[in-house]
């Protein structure tokens, strides 16, 4: 076992935003990862070297942090076969995410700036309103144990409904309720896509889908966004993917939205091929005023599998979302989900059966705001950083920025020790591609954005400088 210094770099998280010497924080971290069992024994740890470039930080830094952790017994270091986790080799635990996306949320509140996870950072007056209606039916349930693992059908309707009004017929035993849209891809994937199975993906893409599709220990395969080329990597029997995912409007991270002979083409090809191809709907209704956007992927096919959520366009706390798909798919995806958790919170359910009618709407109340924000940050970024590319988007919640030189990953961590997070670009692209672009979003207020342009701007000046490891003690200890 070994520990590519990128990955490792990704589990240890927020590790330099606290107070103190950077090799005491770095070595702090470790320590945890080791005692968790998140670094299993036996573990091959990166050189002093490859860490430090993962880290951006003085070779001396992971040398004085690395003497720590021998000191106290955790690390074993030998000259000419590297540095390991203590203990005997022994089978561990199944090998937990590292995707910086979900690490961050597991982050204890700091003064970082998060601009890695986009989502509304408070629930609107609707929602507590619909809780107050959901709550007043609650008082009027009888002869119901509370188990539904397809949905409860007053949300399944309302999903159903959801959809014909925007063109998709949709019958209620063609929806199934998830917690979020992040269970709904974890399901598509163990429906789907079994190890050693092939997932297509956009390159870069929603770096949720990725795991969900790796936790299955599938290969993945990539196309540019939109899927251009799907026709032609679908007919090849050979290579043919068990799934292709597909975010159609406002796509993450990019904010492209397809056009509808596009659409027709994608879900046309995906029907003769028999390939599923599920459009990922979760930012479908932020458009910015004035900008129209195609009918759902689902329109233009019947094949089609569809994953929505409300945690973008309502709030992140609302652990609701859905998967529309043909009866059959929606079938086995409740057995599937019956094992899991036999369903989900009926009272949040009921709230959100309350809330969907009015999602467009909601949506749309919103939508100046978001542009506003959009724009300011733009604004600010070009005022501070004026090689940087950040291209505007029609809607979604994220830019897509390229660097003018080096990589999102290592300047991702000299970002982080100014105070602000963001998520680097290779996270997102299975390819291998994408290293010289970063994510951010642009839901915080003003204020919060000006300060994080700012916070971006020393980080660069200090990236592109060499900036100096603070507080790195001289050491003697063995270098490997």
């Amino acid at each position: 076992m070994s520990m590519d210094p990128a990955a490792l770099a990704d589990r240890l998280g927020r590790w330099s935003a606290g107070r103190g010497p950077l090799y005491l924080l770095l070595a702090a971290r470790l320590r945890r990862l080791i005692d968790e069992g998140e670094l299993a024994p036996g573990t091959a740890l990166p050189p002093d070297r490859a860490l430090a470039a993962a880290l951006t930080v003085a070779r001396g830094t992971v040398v004085a942090a690395y003497e720590e952790l021998r000191r106290e017994g955790r690390i074993r270091r030998r000259q000419g076969s590297g540095t390991r986790v203590a203990g005997p080799v022994r089978p561990g635990p199944r090998e937990s995410t590292g995707a910086p996306v979900f690490l961050h949320l597991l982050e204890p509140r700091d003064d970082v700036v998060l601009l890695a996870c986009a989502a509304p950072d408070a629930p609107p007056p609707a929602l507590p309103a619909a809780y107050e209606r959901a709550l007043a039916r609650l008082r009027e349930v009888t002869g119901d144990i509370g188990y539904h693992p397809l949905g409860h059908v007053r949300l399944r309707r309302a999903v159903a409904e959801h959809y014909a009004r925007r063109g998709v017929p949709t019958e209620p035993d063609q929806v199934l309720v998830t917690n979020g849209g992040q269970q709904a891809l974890a399901l598509l994937a163990r429906a789907f896509v079994g190890p050693g199975g092939t997932a297509l993906v956009e390159a870069p893409t929603y770096p949720g889908a990725l795991e969900a599709f790796r936790e299955q220990a599938a290969a993945v395969r990539t196309l540019p966004v939109g899927l251009d080329g799907f026709g032609r990597a679908v007919r090849d029997r050979g290579r043919r993917p068990d799934l292709a995912y597909v975010a159609a409007t406002h796509h993450n991270p990019t904010g492209a939205v397809l056009p509808p002979l596009v659409r027709r083409r994608l879900a046309a090809a995906a029907e003769a091929a028999g390939v599923p191809l599920v459009d990922d709907e979760v930012l479908a209704h932020l458009a910015f005023p004035g900008r129209d956007t195609p009918p759902p992927l689902a329109a233009y096919g019947r094949t089609v599998i569809s994953v929505g959520s409300l945690s973008k366009s309502v709030w992140g706390g609302l652990r609701v979302g859905w998967i529309r798909a043909p009866r059959p798919v929606v079938d086995r995806l409740g057995r599937l989900r019956a094992v899991h958790d036999l369903g989900g919170n009926v009272a949040a359910q009921l709230a959100a059966a309350e809330l969907l009618p009015r999602v467009e709407s909601l949506c749309a109340d919103g939508a100046a705001d978001r542009r506003a924000r959009h724009d300011h940050l733009r604004t600010e970024l070009e005022r501070r950083l004026p090689d940087w590319q950040a291209p505007p988007v029609p809607g979604g919640q994220t830019l897509w920025v390229r660097l003018p030189h080096g990589d999102g990953d290592s300047f991702a961590q000299t970002a982080l020790r100014h105070g602000v997070a963001v998520l680097p670009g290779s996270g997102l692209d299975a390819s291998g591609g994408s290293r010289e672009f970063v994510r951010i979003h642009f839901l915080a207020d003003h204020a919060t954005l000006t300060t994080a342009a700012e916070r971006l701007a020393r980080a660069w000046r200090a990236y592109e400088g060499g900036e100096p490891d603070r507080d790195t003690p001289p050491s003697r200890a063995l270098a490997v």
